[in-house]
């Protein structure tokens, strides 16, 4: 890892209404508007899908780091997550969110062990630390 601070930046152009483009160097860039659920047309990438896969990325990135330093062996990791918007204390927010990770380990695997890397790959995922909003985890482990 490179010595931090690390700084991010993304860009995004828009009109009055339809749809926007957000672009960053060095990547596609993504077409984006509001879902359906606020009279978007729902057939673009949502502020709230971006949120969710940054939450599941970092979860996934992060678990991968912590694996290989645990030396945890692993054949695969798949991530879902829901994200649920509420009002809450006069605001509209993510109320909560759960990940339900789904890791498939080699035969003969420590399960305890894989399941305290992916409890410390959740509290270490600095997206996730980085909200207010509580993150769940649902974790399932098979052996492939």
């Amino acid at each position: 890892m490179k010595p931090l601070p690390h700084v991010y930046t993304a860009r995004l152009s828009g009109g009055p209404d339809g749809y926007a483009t957000v672009a960053a160097s060095g990547v596609p860039e993504l077409r984006t508007a509001a879902p359906a659920d606020f009279d978007g047309p729902g057939d673009a990438w949502s502020p709230e899908q971006f949120l969710m896969a940054a939450v599941e990325t970092c979860f996934l990135f992060t678990f991968r780091a912590v694996a290989q330093a645990s030396k945890l062996e692993f054949t695969a990791l798949e991530v879902s997550g829901e994200g649920t918007v509420d009002r809450k204390d006069g605001a509209t927010r993510f109320t909560q969110i759960v990940l339900r990770p789904r890791l498939t380990l080699p035969a003969g695997a420590n399960r305890e062990r894989a399941m305290r890397v992916l409890e410390k790959s959740e509290r270490a995922c600095l997206v996730s630390a980085s909200l207010s909003t509580p993150v769940r985890l649902e974790p399932e482990i098979v052996s492939g």
